[in-house]
């Protein structure tokens, strides 16, 4: 796949999302940061792991101690028909201790998750998933740091000139009005 974002702005995009934080601090210490461990010690028999975004492995040595890294065919999977090739996905080794400067977007953009309107407006939501655990940003209506959110909906405008991720966040919308899902919009 080939994205059109380069290393630099991913990197600049990295230092962004490096200055916000859901909340005053880590949120991880409100739940023993269940996202990043959740199947490690038996809470559920999923084990969970992310997905890079088109282009951002190259922000990545795939060498890293604290990951383990797969490569999977993205037709395999449930991403857009314009996904073609291999998809990185991640899965932290050490929780929940890894690097904080160095997470992957997913991990920095949680709780909250980019959605297109019918009418095109970028919007974001609390994220819908289906998720194994539960979060207290999303279960207890925590309310979100304005600069969290500010810094996340100025990544995603950026990143949403990338046709493939274009492509992926249209998607994921269709598929939440399809199913209609309930959205808690935060901006």
């Amino acid at each position: 796949m080939k994205t059109t974002i380069r290393k630099r702005t991913y990197e600049a995009i990295y230092r962004l999302l490096d200055r916000v934080s859901p909340i005053d601090y880590d949120c991880g210490k409100l739940c023993g940061a269940i996202c990043c461990t959740c199947g490690e010690h038996g809470e559920t028999d999923q084990e969970l792991g992310i997905y890079l975004l088109p282009g951002e492995e190259k922000l990545f040595s795939k060498k890293e101690d604290w990951l383990t890294w797969t490569k999977e065919r993205a037709q395999n999977f449930d991403f857009p028909e314009s996904w073609t090739g291999k998809v990185s996905f991640v899965k932290c080794k050490t929780p929940p201790t890894c690097p904080r400067e160095k997470r992957p977007l997913q991990c920095r953009f949680f709780p909250l998750e980019p959605h297109l309107t019918e009418d095109g407006r970028l919007r974001l939501i609390l994220s819908a998933l289906d998720l194994p655990y539960s979060c207290p940003l999303i279960a207890e209506r925590m309310e979100l740091n304005p600069s969290f959110i500010q810094a996340t909906y100025t990544v995603w405008t950026h990143l949403l000139r990338d046709p493939l991720i274009f492509d992926l966040v249209e998607m994921d919308s269709e598929s939440r009005e399809a199913e209609g899902l309930p959205l808690r919009f935060v901006r």
